[in-house]
């Protein structure tokens, strides 16, 4: 009798643990460290997260543009999150990781970070009152307990900002 209760509790522990799980992800963060700057991203708004591959440079871009990388056949445009906000250039190496983030919007877009730093909850951090980010793709300045400062990027307004989508010199 004692084990059937055990299956009951472990079986109702599990489905507990799986809907925990579920609204996890709808309101789980994506910590990446690009530079000098500690950003989160929505779960909902990235792609894949893999060591960078081989990027083909193209001429007369921008240094933040860092080329072109061949993702199982499908060339994705790399921009540098660091050197984009004027920031060191991240070498692509070692921690650094490429964010898939255009395809769900129809962009075939990469970001290149030093590093992922994992996954993140909302509840882990408060509203920054310092001022305010002038970058329209930034939706939050948070803290974390560390008093670590986090900036939220808005993805659709990244990839839609006129800044972003010009990578050439002219």
């Amino acid at each position: 009798m004692s084990k059937r209760i055990s299956l009951r509790e472990f079986q109702e522990n599990l489905v507990r643990r799986l809907s925990e799980a579920r609204t996890g992800e709808r309101r789980g963060l994506l910590g990446l460290q690009a530079g000098n700057e500690n950003w989160l991203i929505d779960l909902t708004e990235t792609g894949e997260i893999l060591p960078p591959p081989p990027l083909s440079p193209v001429p007369l871009t921008r240094p933040w543009y860092r080329g072109l990388a061949n993702v199982r056949g499908t060339l994705f445009g790399v921009v540098d999150l660091s050197s984009f906000h004027q920031g060191p250039a991240v070498v692509a190496a070692g921690q650094a990781r490429l964010l898939l983030i255009g395809v769900r919007h129809g962009v075939h877009s990469a970001l290149l970070v030093s590093r992922a730093t994992g996954l993140r909850s909302q509840e882990d951090f408060e509203i920054d009152s310092g001022p305010g980010d002038e970058r329209p793709w930034v939706k939050a300045r948070l803290r974390d307990l560390q008093n670590r400062l986090w900036l939220r990027l808005d993805v659709p307004t990244l990839l839609a900002h006129p800044g972003f989508l010009d990578a050439g010199i002219d």
